[in-house]
């Protein structure tokens, strides 16, 4: 094995440092520091038991209908412990019930992993499938995800991650779109604005001084009326500018339909049709809808995917030693889904 698990003793003797942040490191998820201690405790027993190589196979099925994502993390995981995984591919579709991984080996070998498996795959699919309702309700508008400032930090990559396998367009999040080879989308915040004193003097410097790939794109609710500021932008950055991003809080009122439509009406009647139109902020599959309807031409989502519950997934040993066998209300035996793909 690559990475021995924790012994008895050292959970015992094991002090954590107050002063480092609350997230496991990689090589603590897998030797098993993040494990509900009962696996661990059942690998130590099977192997003062002489049974801890036991051959089994387990599957794992979702709670209900949606995307599955998280395989690549799994696998990172398991790899090099000598056990075989079939699975349906990263971003699949999947059924209520639907056995989605089957997992065959010493159970020693991966039993005190049983957490991390369904930790890897269950919240990372209720993301996706959150973000591929949002990108469903912009009927192919681009959605992109600005999730990460609604989770820990630890795991904002992997939920922005996540987004972009359900189908957003890409992540503002760093990490979640480099761990996708991709760049992060994002432009500039209210802060930048607030502190040059004057939207289009903020959007002459960001024009300026950003980077030629980077898309103008930029906010026109922080000091005045929305459709004033956005054709004081189109006037002056003229074929330079991409989108105007309306964010108008929810104390304003929050993005309206009837928002997005007179900002489209003025950026046309004066000669600029050809500017976006961005929307973010609070935004969901029924207010995105409307937006759609209204003329909007892409979305940021954060709230709205961040928040989506996990796909509780479930694992089941369901042979043992070569036999059918599974506890009281599990059918023995695995499973048969022609859909899974061998990985490992």
């Amino acid at each position: 094995m690559k990475d021995e698990i924790i012994s008895q003793d050292e959970i015992y003797d094991l002090v954590l440092k107050s002063e480092r942040f609350h997230s496991a490191e990689h090589d603590e998820i897998k030797r098993g520091l993040t494990a509900d201690i009962y696996f661990l405790r059942a690998c130590h027993l099977l192997k003062k038991m002489g049974l801890d190589k036991t051959p089994v196979a387990a599957e794992i099925f979702a709670s209900r209908a949606g995307l599955f994502v998280g395989v690549e993390e799994v696998l990172t995981l398991l790899q090099d412990l000598d056990l075989q995984v079939w699975a349906l591919p990263e971003g699949a579709e999947m059924e209520e019930k639907e056995v989605v991984m089957v997992i065959r080996g010493a159970y020693g070998n991966f039993g005190f992993h049983e957490t991390a498996i369904l930790g890897f795959l269950a919240p990372a699919s209720g993301w996706a499938t959150a973000a591929r309702r949002c990108c469903d309700a912009a009927q192919g508008r681009p959605v992109y995800s600005f999730g990460a400032r609604h989770t820990h930090p630890a795991i904002a990559p992997v939920m922005e991650r996540a987004a972009v396998k359900g189908g957003a367009k890409g992540s503002a999040c760093i990490m979640g779109a480099k761990l996708l080879g991709e760049m992060p989308v994002g432009t500039m915040p209210h802060a930048a604005i607030l502190i040059a004193g004057d939207t289009l003097k903020a959007a002459r410097a960001f024009n300026q001084y950003m980077e030629p790939d980077v898309p103008r794109i930029i906010l026109v609710d922080t000091f005045k009326d929305e459709a004033e500021e956005a054709l004081r932008i189109a006037e002056d950055l003229q074929e330079d500018l991409l989108a105007v991003r309306l964010d108008t809080p929810s104390e304003r009122g929050g993005v309206t339909p009837d928002l997005v439509e007179e900002v489209r009406y003025r950026l046309q009647q004066a000669g600029h049709g050809r500017v976006k139109i961005l929307v973010s902020g609070g935004l969901d599959p029924e207010k995105i809808e409307k937006l759609v309807a209204a003329g909007a031409d892409f979305f940021g989502v954060g709230s709205y995917i961040a928040r989506e519950p996990a796909i509780n997934m479930t694992m089941d040993l369901k042979e043992i030693d070569g036999k059918p066998l599974a506890k009281r209300g599990r059918m023995p035996g695995i499973r048969k889904n022609e859909r899974l793909e061998r990985f490992l």
